[in-house]
């Protein structure tokens, strides 16, 4: 009876530890679903030291070499030349490259793919005022080419970037972004030149997103390179025509109206019918 007492007793005391342990698992929750720990959470810087200093060392190569370029091109105003942030100062960029672009238009496109290149692969805005500009001082077709060879390059340094201290900092600021994007690609990995060029096409996910999460869901890097050179033409061609009416144009947000983002994603489906085509005939 003694030993019966004493096993129902323990028994007990396991049945209290155990709710008392599952109270405090419960507290514990609460606490970290609590508004003050989420903003330390995020507060809390993603890289370690090492992986800050080669962020550094690679931002500050690149910005070396951009500014031996620039030490190399003829004398110009400088104090007139800066990154536009809106359209007018788009136009008042515009009217003071002409000339200079018309004289040396070697150096002066030199130093145009280099600041396009930086700005694309540590994630800069204003690389579509830049697209702008091509489209304004060297027409459609130059223009064009200029803008989807710099996106292209400045996207791939970007990819490479984020394979060295990427996956920290896009699992710190779109955690469940990147969840969403990498169950897609696992999905898809049969068609996933198709399904980069849909996306790259489309306005589904930001470019800057694209660019950082890829490397890190172990997309093959021939693919992004290729679903970026040819998907970015479409949205490139219409950002560079409409530079060449840059007194038309009122605000950025013009460029992407219902109509433009419509033929956008009819594109975009297009690219990626046959994967439907061929989801259609495996239900049959």
């Amino acid at each position: 009876m003694a030993s019966a007492r004493n096993l129902v007793g323990e028994t007990a005391t396991g049945n209290e530890k155990g709710r008392v342990l599952t109270m405090g698992d419960e507290e514990k929750a609460k606490e970290d679903d609590s508004p003050s720990a989420k903003r330390a959470k995020f507060e809390r810087f993603p890289l370690t030291r090492w992986e800050l200093a080669a962020a550094l060392g690679v931002f500050f190569v690149f910005s070396a070499g951009l500014f031996c370029i620039y030490l190399t091109m003829p004398a110009a105003e400088y104090g007139k030349l800066k990154v536009p942030r809106t359209v007018s100062d788009l136009r008042l960029l515009k009217d003071n490259l002409a000339i200079y672009a018309n004289e040396y238009p070697a150096q002066f496109i030199l130093g145009y793919c280099s600041t396009y290149i930086f700005m694309q692969t540590f994630m800069i805005p204003g690389t579509i005022f830049m697209s702008l500009l091509a489209g304004a001082l060297f027409g459609v077709v130059r223009g064009l080419f200029l803008v989807v060879f710099n996106a292209t390059a400045g996207a791939s340094s970007c990819f490479f970037l984020s394979k060295l201290i990427g996956r920290p900092l896009v699992n710190w600021l779109w955690p469940e972004k990147l969840r969403f994007f990498q169950a897609e690609i696992a999905k898809r990995r049969d068609k996933l030149l198709n399904y980069m060029l849909f996306l790259r096409v489309t306005p589904t996910l930001p470019n800057l997103f694209i660019n950082l999460a890829s490397a890190i869901v172990d997309i093959p890097f021939h693919i992004f390179f290729l679903a970026t050179l040819l998907g970015l033409i479409p949205a490139s061609y219409i950002t560079v025509r409409a530079g060449l009416a840059l007194g038309d144009l009122k605000s950025v947000k013009d460029l992407y109206d219902f109509k433009t983002l419509s033929v956008l994603f009819l594109i975009g489906s297009i690219s990626i019918f046959p994967t439907l085509l061929k989801r259609k005939r495996i239900y049959e």
